[in-house]
């Protein structure tokens, strides 16, 4: 054995620690022993990727980092990095008083709007919540008032109010507080436009007194004081029938038989502008809080595919994780991939829907799992015949 007389990882020699543990090539001391178990304990995992808070983060490295994630979506990448480049100048600029940049995610669902906003925030190392805003009201009435997706994202935080004032929120289900229509609504729309009203401030920038231990608030209540002003909002939506706005935007509204329709609109390429979000129903003021719009698209079959096999945390690496705890290897054969993403592709649910068809047809063998190894079954090969074969079939068979 190599003679070693300091430690490893701070250098000290052996004669100023307690102990020195050694082993073959390395040794550790008592003291880094010691360190180790405490960050162990406290739970912060460091994630080597991310920037330092003071730091501006690099745009194409954001992207990059999206890309091992996150399937497509090229412009929304860029255009969601260049945002987060953007606020981390404007909170990091001594003096500057900067508009901040909200982001608003429009695109169809399983198209990944959650999955971005959670990925940035992982490489950012930032506390991170999502807030339905189907289950917001306005404040005094049944439901979560705005403010308590503040609580959650200071939960995140463990109590730091610095590492909090830094987060983001993620408003998933936006467009379902759009109001009934473009002029003033006649009865009160406390969870619609209500809602809206409600956010003005808070994703503008205000500061907010909130229960310091998680409760509801109430008068003996022990609150900390939270800015807002530097937490990110990033809101997604469906927006389902935004389309139609659109179109007739860009076609005009000619109705009748005389009406020229031969011209085929590719709404794709198409910019949303504020005021298609206006007659979709979001008012005015809540719009101008959010400066960077990003436009997702409807995945391919390739795609699909890639979220199958590819990216990291792909569908098919989780089941045969899964399959993997009862010994038995899981195998897709080319045929398979591509009928589940065609299968996918028709029921327009994007990523969420190729979880649901994994599902359908691994379902009976997960049932039986436990008695394929004494059976001495060690491997299950999907392929096209089994994709097919309806659920009820499947396990009548089993």
């Amino acid at each position: 054995m190599i003679n070693i007389d300091h430690c490893s990882f701070c250098d000290k020699h052996k004669d100023l620690v307690g102990k020195l543990i050694v082993s073959h090539k390395v040794a550790i001391c008592n003291e880094c022993v010691d360190l180790c178990s405490g960050l162990l304990k406290d739970g912060k995992i460091v994630n080597q990727t991310a920037p330092n808070p003071t730091t501006i983060p690099d745009p194409k490295a954001i992207t990059e980092y999206l890309d091992h994630y996150v399937v497509g979506q090229a412009q929304a990448k860029i255009v969601l990095a260049v945002a987060i480049a953007n606020h981390y100048k404007r909170i990091s600029g001594p003096g500057k008083e900067l508009q901040k940049a909200n982001i608003l995610m429009i695109g169809p669902t399983g198209t990944g709007k959650t999955l971005l906003a959670r990925t940035v925030a992982q490489y950012l190392d930032v506390p991170f919540v999502i807030a339905d805003a189907t289950c917001l009201t306005e404040a005094g009435y049944v439901g979560d008032d705005v403010e308590s997706m503040i609580t959650r994202l200071y939960t995140a935080a463990d109590g730091d109010i610095e590492r909090c004032q830094r987060g983001i929120v993620f408003l998933d289900e936006i467009d379902k507080i759009a109001r009934r229509s473009e002029s003033s609504t006649v009865s009160r729309d406390v969870s619609g436009e209500g809602v809206q009203q409600a956010l003005l401030k808070l994703v503008e920038g205000t500061k907010c007194k909130i229960p310091a231990h998680g409760t509801k608030k109430n008068n003996n209540a022990e609150t900390v004081e939270i800015d807002t002003t530097n937490i990110l909002f990033i809101a997604g939506g469906a927006f389902v029938g935004l389309d139609r706005i659109l179109q007739n935007r860009v076609q005009g509204t000619a109705m009748g038989f005389g009406a020229n329709l031969s011209h085929k609109l590719e709404l794709d390429s198409e910019p949303t502008t504020p005021d298609d979000l206006v007659k979709y129903g979001m008012i005015p003021e809540f719009v101008g809080r959010f400066s960077s719009y990003v436009n997702l698209h409807n995945l391919s079959k390739e795609q699909l595919i890639s979220i199958l096999t590819q990216v990291k945390g792909n569908f098919v690496g989780q089941y045969k994780w899964l399959f993997d705890q009862d010994s038995v290897g899981l195998e897709f054969d080319p045929e398979s991939l591509d009928l589940i993403a065609e299968r996918t592709l028709k029921t327009r649910t994007g990523a969420r829907g190729l979880h649901s068809e994994l599902e359908r047809v691994l379902l009976p063998h997960m049932f039986d799992l436990p008695r394929y190894k004494k059976q001495n079954i060690l491997e299950v090969t999907i392929n096209k015949t089994q994709v097919n074969t309806p659920m009820t079939l499947l396990q009548e068979n089993s």
